[in-house]
C-alpha cells in the first residue's frame, strides 16, 4: 500500500517487491555509496565488509526485498526514483546489536532509521525530511513504541554528502526526536517515543 507526500510533485511510496527495479535504478552502479546496497547495518557477526560490499550486498538486498523483509520509503519525481529512507526493527539489524552505542539497550518494540540516499539534484531540498516523516507514520502503524537514529550533528555548517547518510541532527529534532544517552554515556543517539492512542503527525518539510 503506497503512502503519498508532496514536495514539488514528489510522491513517497512504501517499499514492496515490485518496486525493486526502481530502488536498484536509484542506487545505480555504485550501490548508493561505495557498494553498500543498504547492507551496512545488516552485516552478520564474523563477516567482513570488504567481502560483502558490491555484488554480494546487491544480491542480498534483492533477495530480502523480494521476500518482503526490508522496510523503506522511496520518493518519486513522476516515475523517476529520487530518494530512499531505510528503517527496521532494531532486533533485525545484527551490526546495530553489536554496536557499542546500542549494546545493552532494550530493543523490543524499538525501530531504527538507518540511512538515506537522495539523488544528487534533489539534495538539500527537504526530501530526506519528507521521507523521514512518512517512515515514522509506517513505523507507528507497524506497532513501534519508539524510533532511534544516529544522525550527524552539523552545527549549521555544510558537510560532505557522504557524511550525511544517517541524516542530520536538526532534521530529526524538527520531527520530534530528542538526544538520549547511549551505552557509553554519550548523547549520540536520537529517539522519538510513540504515545499509545495518539496519532502521529510527522509529515516532513513541504
Amino acid at each position: 500500500m503506497g503512502t503519498s507526500g508532496t514536495l514539488a510533485g514528489i510522491v513517497c511510496r512504501e517499499l514492496e517487491p515490485r518496486l525493486w527495479p526502481q530502488l536498484e535504478a536509484l542506487f545505480g552502479m555504485h550501490g548508493a555509496c561505495g557498494g553498500c546496497w543498504c547492507w551496512h547495518w545488516r552485516l552478520a557477526e564474523g563477516e567482513h565488509w570488504d567481502d560483502v560490499k558490491g555484488e554480494v550486498a546487491h544480491e542480498r538486498l534483492h533477495q530480502a526485498v523480494q521476500s518482503g523483509s526490508v522496510h523503506g520509503m522511496l520518493a518519486f519525481d513522476g516515475e523517476t526514483p529520487v530518494g530512499w529512507c531505510s528503517f527496521e526493527p532494531c532486533a533485525s539489524l545484527p551490526r546495530l546489536e553489536r554496536s557499542q552505542r546500542f549494546k545493552g539497550r532494550p530493543a523490543e518494540g524499538v525501530w531504527f532509521v538507518g540511512c538515506f540516499f537522495i539523488q544528487r539534484s534533489w539534495r538539500r531540498r527537504g526530501l530526506a525530511e519528507l521521507l523521514l516523516g512518512k517512515a515514522i507514520e509506517v513505523m507507528e502503524r507497524e506497532g513501534a513504541r519508539a524510533v532511534e537514529a544516529v544522525p550527524t550533528v552539523t552545527h549549521g555548517r555544510p558537510q560532505a554528502d557522504a557524511f550525511l547518510f544517517t541524516g542530520t541532527y536538526e532534521m530529526f529534532e524538527r520531527l520530534g526526536f530528542h538526544t538520549t544517552m547511549d551505552a557509553r554515556g554519550k548523547t549520540t543517539i536520537m529517539r522519538r517515543e510513540f504515545i499509545p492512542g495518539v496519532q502521529c503527525e510527522a509529515v516532513g518539510s513541504q
